[in-house]
């Protein structure tokens, strides 16, 4: 198994990019290895990796499906619903009250607002 070049931080070669990098530009790995690391040294922890990929072997990202969408949609109209009046709250309602704000605080603003 051969070793994989490491580049640092902001010396990669032209022709690579990460995975974001390659999203923001419409494309998308497609099924092809990782050719490159790429290192961001950090002091006293371990360095931050991003692995990278050849931009010519890269496809084109695939289509928002009407479908797909139409689940995503759902998806977040029910992260939205407030479980105790199922009502639309306008935001996504947090994990950490598990209800919209006014069936959180029936009296009012928490304390410490």
């Amino acid at each position: 198994m051969a070793t994989l070049p490491v580049y640092r931080w902001r010396l990669a070669p032209d022709g690579l990019a990460t995975r974001r990098q390659l999203r923001a530009a419409g494309l998308r790995p497609g099924g092809q290895d990782v050719v490159a690391q790429l290192e961001r040294p950090r002091r006293r922890r371990r360095p931050l990796v991003a692995y990278l990929y050849r931009i010519d072997r890269a496809r084109p990202v695939r289509p928002m499906t009407p479908a797909k969408r139409a689940a995503l949609d759902r998806a977040n109209a029910a992260r939205r619903t407030c479980p105790a009046c199922r009502t639309d709250a306008g935001y996504v309602i947090p994990p950490s009250l598990g209800t919209c704000v006014p069936c959180a605080y029936p009296e009012g603003a928490p304390d410490g607002a």
